[in-house]
């Protein structure tokens, strides 16, 4: 990736694929969810809302990000506080995200499928799985999530770093 695009991308001229995220999140050791997090660089603010000091987040509030190539697109579950990130993925039909193996070098995912099917390719072998399957994906590897189905696929992703 050159040094023009990531300019072009923390001067929001240029919005980032999915792809694109996952090479910037790998090469800063961040998560694709702390690139993308606004409030990365802020302090938590104080809560004065009852919902936010009892760590609530309402649905219609909750914020996301398009990939605009493909559509895919990815909601936050948890917080940027909590010790875990998970996040809700919406992937069109027909569509594929793919991730380099670097964004994977530190850490450890587990994938929920919710909706749909989701077809994953972890190092070049193909794993196809339906509504209530899981897997944890190991050692870093390239990964492409695809949707082969008629109906967009909705998933969960939950991260964790590992030291």
């Amino acid at each position: 990736m050159s040094r023009a695009m990531i300019n072009r991308v923390e001067r929001g001229v240029s919005s980032p694929t999915a792809t694109i995220l996952g090479r910037l999140s790998g090469a800063f050791g961040l998560t694709v969810s702390q690139l993308l997090d606004e409030s990365l660089d802020h302090e938590v603010p104080r809560a004065t809302d009852p919902d936010d000091a009892r760590g609530i987040q309402r649905g219609a509030t909750a914020d996301s990000w398009t990939d605009p190539d493909t559509g895919y697109r990815r909601r936050p579950v948890s917080s940027a506080a909590f010790p875990v990130d998970v996040t809700e993925v919406r992937l069109p039909s027909g569509r594929e995200v793919a991730y380099p193996a670097s964004a994977y070098a530190f850490l450890r995912h587990c994938i929920w499928v919710v909706d749909g099917v989701l077809e994953l390719v972890v190092g070049g072998e193909p794993t196809r799985l339906a509504a209530g399957d899981r897997i944890e994906l190991g050692d870093p590897a390239d990964v492409v999530y695809r949707n082969p189905g008629e109906e967009p696929v909705r998933y969960v992703v939950v991260v964790v770093r590992v030291q």
